[in-house]
């Protein structure tokens, strides 16, 4: 694999940008009655290694470096470039990710395609893996300084707003059995805190916090609810589900406690319920519980730690 797309994140934006958004619009053509003479001076004059040749807006084929080279060592008369150009052109379209132009360059050990439209297969650019590069890094820092500009903002939000108190609400909903989207709520409550500027140890402990729970609720739980509040004190994390309760709540705090059934264990998942590890990572955590109704578990994680304490409340 090309050594710049090996990070994820290059290859990430591999998927996410099209042909278009690297590709060179200034376009160097000739046409196919063009003297092979005249080829060098243009080749040398851009610093390119290959043309596209056009007939009435149509590529009708590419001459490269070598061919000229080829015309050169010859020493044959002056043609035109229609008979020396390759009219077999392998060809990118504009509306194509990114990641094929990347894998086609690497197949073909090309440095360069011609980029045409797809609805009337005209020239629109060219492609090369300088551009790629350039194209990517671009991508990247354009990213960066959104991120940070969104940092920024999200970092000073409760200083900017001007109340007696101020709080923020985030919700998520959760599905049982949906092990396909099973920890997303925890991943963006994360990005949601580090956008805010939370500490990090504060991020990473409420981030597992509610992956726990979040766990909880695809594996026992038909549906379910998590609502985060973040004000500039604490972060008070509610999960509430429509699911069988808890028969015992004491047993469930202690390590590897489960009632997740066989074909949930086989999946990787259900070793424990996670409350221990959700009381280890809080402040203070309230559970309640009713049988056939469903468990309700609140959590509060303080930006100055003061005391760790659990409450746990259940009716049969």
């Amino acid at each position: 694999m090309t050594p710049y797309v090996k990070a994820p994140k290059i290859r990430e934006l591999g998927y996410e940008l099209k042909v278009r958004d690297v590709m060179d619009r200034n376009l160097i053509t000739v046409q196919p009655e063009t003297p092979m003479s005249k080829v060098r001076g243009v080749l040398r004059l851009n610093r390119i290694s290959g043309i596209p040749v056009i007939d009435k807006g149509k590529l009708v084929g590419v001459i490269c470096v070598e061919d000229l080279v080829n015309w050169l060592m010859a020493r044959a008369d002056n043609c035109s470039v229609e008979e020396k150009m390759s009219k077999n052109v392998v060809t990118l379209y504009t509306d194509e990710p990114l990641i094929h132009a990347i894998n086609k360059l690497e197949q073909y050990g090309f440095f360069h395609f011609p980029v045409l439209e797809r609805e009337n297969r005209e020239l629109a650019g060219t492609i090369t893996r300088e551009g790629i590069i350039r194209g990517l890094l671009k991508k990247l820092e354009i990213d960066y300084r959104e991120e940070e500009i969104r940092h920024y903002r999200a970092s000073h939000v409760f200083e900017d707003m001007i109340a007696d108190k101020t709080s923020l609400i985030f919700q998520y909903y959760v599905v049982g059995q949906d092990f396909n989207r099973a920890g997303e709520s925890a991943s963006a409550l994360k990005k949601t805190l580090k956008r805010l500027g939370t500490h990090p140890e504060i991020v990473r402990r409420a981030a597992i916090a509610v992956y726990e729970a979040e766990m909880n609720l695809v594996i026992f739980a038909r549906s379910g609810e998590i609502i985060v509040k973040v004000d500039p004190n604490q972060i008070r994390i509610e999960v509430e589900d429509s699911g069988p309760g808890i028969p015992d709540i004491e047993k469930a705090m202690q390590p590897g406690y489960s009632t997740a059934p066989d074909w949930v264990r086989e999946l990787g998942f259900g070793a424990g319920m996670g409350l221990n590890n959700i009381k280890k990572c809080v402040d203070e955590m309230n559970v309640t519980s009713t049988i056939g109704k469903g468990t309700r578990v609140e959590m509060y994680v303080a930006t100055k730690k003061e005391s760790v304490s659990y409450e746990v409340k259940g009716t049969g």
